[in-house]
């Protein structure tokens, strides 16, 4: 059985260990598109900030760990996948054929369509490479521009702000972080980093950037300003890898169609990770959570059902985001904006940067966002993942939401005592 892993990061290098796991005498093929070893996105911001060399990067420390387990890694990417012949043709015309197929691609940072993006000193920051350039091109006092305040984004600002840099952040929305905070919380984020020494600028867009008279740069916003700048780092979204895939045959979406077993609509091709369309513990619904700890469970459950066959469903994954910005954590879980006919409740300590916010249906949390309040994430997780009943202690925690860690123990107890002894 030859298994092809067509993506290097959390997804794929999750899947092929597990793969070698489940099928000791497989031949396991992984291929690499970068010529560097596997990494994660989520440590470039670490590498950026100085604090890691870019070994650090690498998901896997160990020299020689995937010939030690007889993976093969392959560098090239994928141009088309002809999935009647089971057969993946490479940049350059080389083939490879599969037993079996996972796509684990992942995604791809885009740029708006605006005049000048394709500039000198106007970097993405994705890979290594694009990492390598920012480095190359500031120092402790260069001004940047950071185009982006959502999740990405904000990552990156950390990790600029540890840098240096004098730092002026440029986001379309109203609040920061848009798709994981209400505009209190978002609020209290740019006024987090504004007291940080760091220029937020929310309901603004930048319109053009043209090269500078006494700067590299100068960006213009639609507010009337022109900036002056060293460099732009572009932070505006990203999109999955599937251009590759046209004609395969491939059902996609927003991003690869998979069912309850991460198999696409054509037999023996899977999807995981950034790519694929998995399902929302909290909804039912399909859609790419481009999250690594999603990522690392779509590659254990492909490996499983690629080797053993379709068992038990999935039942999808907690939508979750844990982010520090500038050194303040937010979280967000499941559906954390709440539901049709739900319950809030609410506490803030302005002052402190302290917020947080839980969502029920009836007496079911089934989201939650917070503030400079760390001590509550396992806890939320937990209860949000189970979909515990919380009786009476909706009630109390209305009136006090951080009374949560009572919650969650009261609710253990009561699911101990349903099952009964043994």
């Amino acid at each position: 059985m030859h298994y092809v892993i067509i993506g290097a990061g959390p997804a794929g290098v999750n899947a092929a260990e597990h793969l070698r796991q489940y099928d000791p005498l497989g031949q396991i093929t992984m291929l690499v598109a970068e010529d560097v070893p596997p990494y994660s996105r989520m440590a470039l911001p670490y590498y950026l900030a100085d604090n890691i060399p870019s070994e650090g990067t690498y998901l896997r420390k160990q020299t020689g760990h995937f010939e030690e387990l007889n993976i093969e890694l392959l560098q090239g990417r994928a141009s088309a996948v002809d999935t009647s012949a089971k057969r993946i043709t490479l940049l350059g015309g080389k083939t490879l054929d599969y037993d079996k197929l996972l796509i684990a691609t992942g995604a791809t940072a885009t740029r708006p369509p605006i005049s000048g993006i394709d500039l000198d000193h106007v970097h993405n920051c994705w890979t290594l490479k694009d990492a390598d350039k920012i480095i190359a091109s500031t120092k402790p006092g260069s001004h940047v521009v950071l185009m982006g305040a959502g999740f990405i984004g904000c990552i990156i600002l950390e990790a600029l702000a540890e840098r240096e840099v004098d730092l002026t952040v440029i986001e379309m929305q109203d609040r920061m972080v848009a798709r994981m905070t209400n505009q209190v919380m978002g609020n209290l984020i740019k006024d987090w980093c504004i007291s940080k020494g760091i220029q937020v600028k929310t309901s603004t867009g930048v319109t053009s950037i043209e090269q500078g008279k006494d700067s590299p740069l100068m960006v213009h916003t639609n507010q009337g300003e022109s900036l002056p700048t060293d460099v732009v780092v572009c932070a505006t979204g990203v999109r999955s890898n599937t251009v590759f895939l046209d004609g395969s045959g491939i059902e996609i979406d927003m991003g690869i169609v998979v069912d309850d077993y991460l198999q696409t609509s054509v037999p023996d091709v899977y999807a995981a990770g950034d790519v694929a369309q998995g399902r929302d513990l909290s909804t039912g619904e399909y859609h790419v959570q481009a999250i690594q700890p999603t990522a690392v469970e779509h590659g254990r459950l492909a490996a499983h059902n690629m080797v053993y066959g379709h068992g038990s469903p999935h039942p999808g994954n907690v939508n979750m985001n844990i982010l520090d910005t500038a050194g303040l954590i937010s979280t967000s879980f499941g559906l954390w904006m709440g539901v049709e006919g739900g319950e809030e409740a609410e506490m803030s300590d302005i002052e402190n940067f302290k917020y947080l916010n839980l969502q029920f249906h009836e007496d079911v949390l089934v989201g939650a966002s917070s503030l400079g309040m760390t001590q509550h994430v396992g806890v939320l997780r937990g209860l949000i993942q189970t979909g515990c009943h919380l009786g009476e202690w909706k009630d109390k925690l209305m009136e006090a939401p951080n009374r949560l860690s009572e919650a969650y123990l009261a609710c253990a107890q009561s699911q101990h005592k349903a099952m009964g002894p043994g």
